[in-house]
């Protein structure tokens, strides 16, 4: 039986579980997903205790995936690229391969809710809020999805510029006080801050000025439906909440452990909206 994991600390709030369960059982594979609560001083040796620990491999999540990224043994092009580590395989040899399925994910995501046409419908050119982690796979992902024109706004200017060197000859940086003259001509404004999720401030951000094509994505998933996005649909616009980049990136990691690549359903996406609806 084949075993994979998610592991962080604290780790009992990820949904990851409720996925890559559901999709074990609908096509019948014996095998088995588990939350793992490693802290970050015990994370180096877990990461090379994992050839003989039986598992398959796993999912990283806070505050591991930096520290991933220095402790496998190898590397895919996109997490070498982004410098994070959100997927884990052990390889028939015993290496430890790390892998960052949160561009993809993202930007699979934008394709099943916009459809696949829409670098083309919206402009092709993206505004994306923050320069963390999250930026730095969204603008990874933009940039392999082929858009000319990627904008990184943060309030401290030099995160911002940090990430430029991802999207060479597409990424600029640009000063959070020029936001507002920015808008009118985004085609996808991007999120990427905590800000609206549920425990903090709402993204004070006025988007009367966005092209009535433009489209509005925000990674935050709780709530599903953040201040940012309940404006987007005010106005109109075509907007894509952060549930489904966390479906969609765990479906890599799920066919490198189990050998079958699921389908992000309606069917996965009820089961994990209604885990998320306050008891």
């Amino acid at each position: 039986m084949k075993k994979a994991f998610v592991v962080g600390h604290p780790i009992a709030h990820s949904r990851s579980p409720l996925i890559h369960n559901h999709w074990l059982e609908i096509h019948g594979i014996a095998g088995s997903y588990e939350r793992l609560d490693v802290t970050p001083d015990a994370f180096p040796d877990f990461v090379r205790a994992l050839p003989a620990s039986g598992f398959a491999g796993g999912n990283v999540t806070i505050p591991h995936k930096e520290a991933a990224f220095r402790l496998t043994d190898e590397l895919t092009p996109r997490a070498e690229r982004i410098g994070a580590v959100n997927t884990l395989v052990v390889e028939a040899d015993g290496r430890v391969r790390g892998d960052n399925t949160d561009a993809p994910g993202f930007i699979a995501h934008l394709d099943q809710s916009l459809g696949g046409d829409w670098p083309n419908r919206t402009g092709g050119t993206a505004l994306v809020l923050g320069a963390g982690g999250a930026a730095r796979a969204v603008v990874v992902g933009l940039a392999e999805r082929g858009l000319g024109r990627i904008l990184i706004v943060n309030r401290t200017p030099e995160r911002a510029a940090a990430l430029v060197p991802l999207a060479p000859g597409a990424a600029e940086s640009v000063a959070w006080d020029d936001l507002p003259g920015l808008l009118p001509g985004t085609g996808l404004l991007v999120n990427t801050t905590s800000l609206g999720m549920i425990g903090h401030p709402p993204l004070d951000l006025d988007l009367a000025s966005l092209s009535a094509r433009a489209a509005v994505a925000d990674i935050v998933y709780a709530p599903l439906e953040t201040p940012l996005l309940a404006a987007a649909r005010a106005r109109g616009l075509s907007a894509v909440d952060g549930l489904g980049m966390l479906l969609h990136q765990a479906v890599p990691g799920f066919e490198a452990w189990f050998g079958l690549r699921p389908a992000v359903t309606d069917d996965l996406r009820a089961r994990i909206v209604a885990d998320l609806r306050p008891a």
